[in-house]
């Protein structure tokens, strides 16, 4: 029975990863092991583990490797510190295959740990093009691969033409497209306004009204300007005057910004419109995406799973700079005044057609079937 072993950072990390999680779990041929850590561990990110813990996964390991500051060099610092300790882990888990999930720091750490010890790393989500520290990082982690599982075709082209062996790269669909897509298939609708009351800080949201779903990440390459950037975003939603679910940034460098920018906003403006979460269970989002009359910010979520929903998306910013991305996207700068037109626009537009740019629902079956039969070759070398 092969051992497949996952690492889990971050919210965005498990939701990535989870329908996979769910196949290797029950795969006849495969085991399941999992590490959580980073910002997943963390209780003012949201407390990931529980929500992980909830859905019947448990964790075999956890790992604190998060320096506090949220600036690039405590970034930096982090993934020296996941350095430190995965390859403690790896050695008690003795797993066959680490599977790193899409450019975050904690995802080239796992790479590189692995990769020195000889575990053949796979990898999700490679072969994309973006903006921020992400693009470098993920395309770092596409060379210290065995096994490539990219989104769609011209991701998998991309990794192909940088010197990657063609036959260790499969075309599998994005995993979070099929956390979408059961959503999509469901009768189920968990949500009341009284429900959202129990959770998350500030005003009330009726979302029996049209309302935005905001998230705003600070774009590392951008250090220093997130406090600016995000009050732009809360100016427009202030003026729009929708009912706005609003969650807080990742962990980061320049999370402290952005966050400070929220604070200050909601204690100077009391805003009676929106209500701050730190966190959602994946299928709950998902579901506030599909319900939502536009989102608003720059998560990746905006151009993959709302792009299969078909909700509409302003894209604030330069974090998904040269993502692929359906009809769903209006990209805006970091001005009021053009959030606000991108929006009012989009609502008036209403849902998309869905685009299947990032899969059709089944990526995690795959990806379990190609760990189970794959012959990994250790050695690695440029295919060109």
């Amino acid at each position: 029975m092969r051992k497949i072993c996952v690492m889990i950072g971050s919210r965005a990390n498990y939701s990535s990863i989870k329908s996979v999680m769910r196949e290797v779990r029950s795969h006849s041929d495969l085991q399941l092991q999992l590490i959580v850590g980073a910002s997943a561990v963390l209780d003012r990110f949201g407390s990931v583990v529980q929500v992980i813990e909830a859905d019947g996964f448990r964790p075999d390991a956890r790992v604190n490797m998060i320096v506090e500051g949220e600036t690039p060099g405590t970034m930096a610092m982090s993934t020296g510190l996941g350095l430190l300790q995965l390859p403690t882990l790896f050695e008690l888990l003795k797993p066959d295959v680490v599977v790193s999930v899409g450019d975050r720091f904690e995802t080239v750490a796992t790479a590189v740990a692995a990769s020195y010890m000889n575990i053949p790393v796979a990898h999700t989500m490679g072969g994309e093009v973006s903006g921020t520290i992400d693009e470098s990082i993920r395309h770092a982690v596409t060379k210290l691969a065995h096994l490539h599982f990219p989104a769609n075709s011209s991701a998998g082209d991309r990794i192909i033409r940088m010197g990657e062996d063609p036959e260790t790269v499969h075309v599998v669909g994005c995993p979070r497209i099929d956390l979408a897509s059961e959503i999509v298939q469901s009768e189920r609708d968990l949500f009341s306004s009284d429900w959202l009351e129990e959770e998350g800080v500030g005003g009330h949201v009726d979302i029996d009204r049209p309302f935005l779903l905001v998230m705003q990440h600070p774009v590392t390459t951008e250090f220093g300007k997130g406090e600016e950037q995000i009050a732009m975003t809360l100016k427009a939603v202030q003026v729009l005057q929708l009912p706005a679910i609003m969650m807080w940034p990742n962990v980061d460098a320049g999370s402290e910004d952005v966050s400070r920018g929220m604070r200050k906003f909601r204690e100077n403006s009391r805003p009676e419109q929106i209500r701050f979460y730190k966190n959602f269970a994946v299928e709950t989002f998902i579901r506030l995406m599909k319900r939502a009359a536009c989102l608003v910010g720059n998560s990746s979520s905006f151009v993959r799973e709302a792009a299969f929903l078909g909700t509409p998306a302003v894209n604030v910013g330069s974090r998904q700079n040269g993502r692929d991305r359906g009809t769903n996207i209006v990209d805006v700068s970091h001005s009021t005044e053009a959030i606000v037109e991108a929006v009012r626009g989009q609502v008036d537009h209403g849902p998309y057609s869905s685009d299947h740019l990032y899969g059709d629902g089944q990526a995690g079956q795959r990806i379990a079937e190609i760990l189970s039969k794959a012959d990994i070759k250790l050695q690695k070398r440029i295919a060109y």
